[in-house]
């Protein structure tokens, strides 16, 4: 069967074992243009190794991976990111000593095709300067943008990741618990981030355990189980399947 063209990422009967585990087995799911699709499941049930899968930071042991239609199961990482593929990590992956700017300047550099070396003085008038600071403007760190990334807080790595993400032309973002170890109090502004990034035609696969979060920003939401999909669909539906509930929480949602 031919990939759907439609799709903007898609993975069919995906396997990944290591040793004698399965941790992701015969899973098959479809990620529309321009939605945004939340991931759940239980601690290990496989949601982060989908994502490297997908990502090409490990190699399925069977099946396929598409993005927009054409098939990357062997690409690189890298290779991935020219075709527009970008993500977020649990733990936040950022230069810490470097400047907020600089951080963004940086994927800037990279999707337009630019040097990478950290030994000149970034020009903020050039385009990979007006890029990163376009970006930082727009998930609010402008104001930030001379401080060093790991005296940023919590929150605002998440937003410094998701200026990253902008900077370096990624349609295809796929973030990795972006809640994680953020303040209560700056996830709706996330929220309204990544709501933001959906609406321009982004398309967004979110992993986050956070149920009003992803019942808040998902088009659908997909259930991962002991390393295979129990089900995707609409949020109001996922969260009254019974064996969704079952396996999840072990009562309803």
């Amino acid at each position: 069967m031919a990939p759907d063209s439609t799709a903007a990422l898609e993975v069919r009967e995906l396997g990944y074992r290591i040793g004698g585990a399965e941790i992701v087995s015969d899973l098959s799911l479809q990620v529309r243009q321009g939605e945004l699709l939340g991931v759940i499941g239980p601690n290990g049930a496989g949601k982060t190794t989908l994502f490297n899968l997908m990502s090409g930071l490990a190699r399925p042991s069977s099946g396929s991976i598409f993005l927009d239609g054409h098939e990357v199961t062997g690409l690189p990482p890298y290779k991935r990111a020219e075709l527009g593929l970008g993500r977020t990590f649990q733990t936040s992956a950022l230069f810490g000593a470097l400047s907020v700017y600089e951080n963004v300047r940086l994927a800037a550099q990279a999707n337009l095709g630019g040097s990478l070396k950290f030994w000149h003085l970034p020009r903020r008038s050039d385009e990979a300067g007006a890029l990163a600071s376009s970006a930082l403007s727009e998930v609010g760190l402008a104001e930030l943008a001379g401080r060093p990334a790991a005296s940023l807080s919590h929150g605002d790595k998440r937003k410094l990741e998701l200026a990253i993400l902008i900077a370096s032309g990624a349609r295809i973002m796929m973030l990795d618990e972006p809640m994680a170890g953020v303040n209560r109090a700056d996830m709706p502004m996330l929220s309204e981030l990544i709501a933001a990034l959906r609406a321009k035609g982004n398309t967004v696969v979110m992993v986050e355990h956070h149920m009003p979060v992803v019942l808040g920003l998902a088009d659908r939401v997909a259930v991962i189980h002991q390393g295979r999909l129990l089900a995707c669909d609409d949020p109001a539906k996922v969260m009254e399947n019974r064996t969704v509930q079952d396996a999840y929480v072990g009562e309803p949602l």
